[in-house]
């Protein structure tokens, strides 16, 4: 089946944000994070020192990836989409590319993404990749640092606490060094994806995103590639994120869903009539403890059903904890809207 139709037909997808985020449940020193836990590193400035040791004790012994597969699919979800690498830098694969990753910087010593992409392939779902193209706070070049004068979850969208000397930072290196390759790994080494989820194109030019579109499109050409890759190289549109309107949006309101700086102003919808919404399930898209503002499996559901008549799929989001375990509560009204629905 073209991964068009497919796309247009599976309507329910679940998303999972886990990182070493995961492990600071929103809270640091005495402090809070704001709603977006896995935004923690920068709302709080941790240093990068200091967060790289969290890497020396992620050991997510209750990881299962039969069990998240499984269940998503118990909950009527057609496909997955896993946090590859998020704006943290930290890669939940095997890179060659940097050290920095699950498998070579922590005692769990596993590449979740891989084991990830068999459970999917041994139970019939769809596998995706979500990969922060644009923001690496780990890399001294990452993106993000033209961006002071936009709003953030954070203090700043790109490492300025442990390299504020902004005006030296070269995007172009870390998108040689880092970014490029690992979009490269993850297309090579995981079988076939439906899509990757990119964010937030605060610095790419357009020469970066249409690197990126065809590097995807030389080695998955059926993989889809959402609107947040930048400067209008995508195949369908991703809304705002927690965004339910009213009515399918018309092409000038879309501008505004779009979390595309670099797409304000020229925005073309989809051109296969493709759209999604990914949203939460309480405020967080990582794991905090104290964030227990749920959406009742009620709400779930209706949003589900609204979405689905307008052929916007719907995304939804769980943040597993430190320990590999999607959190009880999600769980629970997961179920229940999947009865309900």
């Amino acid at each position: 089946m073209d991964m068009r139709t497919w796309f247009k037909e599976a309507q329910y997808g679940m998303m999972v944000h886990w990182g070493l985020y995961s492990l600071l449940a929103g809270e640091w020193r005495g402090q809070r994070s704001n709603s977006y836990a896995e935004w923690i590193q920068t709302k709080l400035r941790i240093p990068r020192a200091d967060y790289d040791r969290l890497a020396s004790v992620f050991d997510p012994i209750y990881f299962d990836a039969e069990e998240w597969v499984k269940f998503a699919k118990e909950c009527g979800m057609k496909y997955l989409v896993v946090t590859s690498k998020h704006h943290e830098g930290f890669a939940m694969y095997r890179s060659k590319v940097d050290s920095f990753n699950i498998a070579d910087a922590t005692p769990f010593g596993r590449d979740v993404v891989g084991e990830l992409a068999e459970a999917c392939y041994k139970h019939g779902l769809k596998l995706g990749l979500y990969y922060s193209q644009d923001l690496d706070w780990h890399e001294e070049h990452g993106g993000g640092y033209l961006s002071g004068h936009i709003p953030c979850a954070g203090t700043a969208w790109c490492n300025d606490w442990d390299f504020p000397d902004n005006d030296k930072k070269d995007f172009d290196i870390c998108f040689r060094n880092k970014i490029y390759p690992q979009i490269e790994e993850i297309l090579r080494n995981y079988g076939e994806l439906c899509l990757i989820w990119f964010d937030v194109p605060m610095t790419l030019k357009e020469e970066h995103s249409r690197k990126i579109f065809d590097l995807v499109k030389k080695y998955q050409p059926n993989c889809l590639i959402n609107s947040r890759l930048g400067n209008g190289a995508y195949d369908y549109v991703s809304l705002g994120d927690n965004e339910i309107p009213e009515s399918l949006p018309k092409d000038a309101d879309l501008t505004a869903a779009l979390v595309d700086m670099n797409d304000i102003g020229g925005f073309k919808p989809s051109p296969y009539g493709l759209y999604e919404t990914a949203a939460t399930l309480n405020d967080s898209w990582g794991y905090c403890a104290w964030d227990q503002n749920w959406k009742s499996p009620e709400t779930v559901a209706a949003n589900r059903r609204k979405l689905n008549d307008m052929g916007i799929n719907y995304l939804l989001n769980v943040g597993p904890d430190g320990l590999g375990r999607i959190p009880v509560a999600s769980q629970e009204i997961l179920r229940k809207a999947a009865e309900l629905f």
